[in-house]
């Protein structure tokens, strides 16, 4: 697992899935710091900074006109911003700089985040206010990013540290931790925008010359937009598909018996009938073409760690801590650790809300699982 500014990846899908490769169209190409490249008509790729292990996300610029806010009649060119990057030093120095370099003296007319994760949304208020322009945004990423910023948040505080304890984490220092992050949402988000335009599941969005879909996705965050362009066969996929390392999928103290990971494989569905051809825009990672390869993948994936967890189980009755070895092969810090439980969480979930898996609360207070024969 690498040390993410938000939960977004966890796993690299095993080497043995056997599905057609994907295809990188810009190869190695990288856009350098300031600048951009456009991958397709009036699309625009911009890769900012993070300070962790995962020390990129990709942002995008999409050429736009909308009808000019004070004077009637009148359109006005500008651009659509689709993510942000968090808010620190670094990322407003580098949209300054992108300012100057790209956007042609034209303005942001609009900011338009996938979700609510802070390295898509950190700086949103920053953009709005600047450029007086709207936020865009489904209403379930909104009013869980007001929550999250508020302090209430899944990241840390009294109530992760109880939901963990209660699946079998129990270190006393690392639970210290854990519980001191209850401002780790808000350091990377201070503000929120006070207003928003609602994202809906399939309503259409039109940004310049093209209309995108919107095709919602749930487990990774409350309510992920991705957008389509049909007819350019163009994705923007956020965290729903990305090409080499697969979206974190938890399951969090405010809804300790929820069901993400199922959640998540349904969404995958939506993405299916997406042809060979169509150009993927993710958040983290290349440009990529080969949207049912990649979800063979991730599937493959979750089903081996499933197996691997059904196995397990049948022998003796795993908590979610005592799993993390079988999906995790490597050692976890305590901030990876705080992402890792949330994952083993969903695993396990997923069996036990499909009968498959039964749950239950030992004398001593922790959750195992375990198959009924064992």
């Amino acid at each position: 697992m690498s040390t993410l500014p938000t939960p977004a990846v966890m796993h690299r899908p095993e080497a043995s899935v056997q599905a057609p490769p994907l295809h990188y169209p810009l190869g190695e190409q990288l856009p350098a710091a300031g600048s951009v490249i456009e991958v397709a008509p009036g699309i625009f790729w911009l890769r900012m900074g993070l300070p962790f292990a995962l020390n990129h996300i990709n942002l995008w610029l999409l050429r736009d006109r909308l009808p000019h806010p004070t004077q009637a009649g009148v359109m006005q060119e500008g651009w659509t911003a689709v993510d942000c990057g968090i808010d620190n030093p670094a990322t407003r120095e580098a949209w300054l700089q992108v300012e100057q370099a790209v956007l042609q003296g034209l303005p942001i007319l609009r900011v338009l985040a996938t979700h609510m994760h802070p390295d898509h949304m950190g700086l949103a208020h920053w953009l709005c206010e600047r450029w007086q322009a709207p936020l865009w945004i489904s209403t379930s990423e909104y009013q869980s990013a007001m929550l999250a910023c508020s302090g209430q948040s899944n990241f840390g505080g009294d109530a992760t540290v109880q939901f963990f304890a209660a699946h079998g984490w129990n270190k006393a220092d690392e639970l210290a931790v854990v519980k001191s992050r209850v401002g780790y949402y808000p350091s990377m988000v201070p503000k929120i925008p006070p207003t928003y335009v609602r994202l809906m599941a399939g309503a259409p969005v039109k940004i310049g010359e093209r209309t995108w879909q919107c095709i919602s996705g749930f487990g990774h965050s409350p309510e992920h937009m991705a957008l389509h362009d049909a007819q350019n066969q163009v994705l923007i996929s956020g965290d729903m598909l990305l090409p080499s390392i697969s979206t974190n999928v938890s399951v969090y103290a405010m809804e300790p018996d929820s069901n993400p990971l199922q959640l998540f494989l349904d969404s995958l569905d939506k993405m299916a009938h997406l042809p060979d051809e169509t150009l993927i825009l993710p958040s983290h990672g290349r440009p990529f073409k080969g949207a049912a390869s990649r979800i063979a993948q991730l599937r493959a994936h979750h089903d081996e760690r499933l197996n691997e967890l059904l196995e397990a189980c049948s022998q003796q009755a795993h908590s979610a801590h005592d799993a993390l070895p079988l999906i995790f092969r490597r050692a976890l810090d305590v901030h990876q650790t705080t992402f890792a439980m949330g994952e083993a969480v969903a695993h396990l979930n997923l069996l036990w809300l499909a009968g498959r898996l039964v749950r239950h609360r030992s004398a001593d207070g922790i959750y195992r699982f375990s198959t009924a024969q064992s």
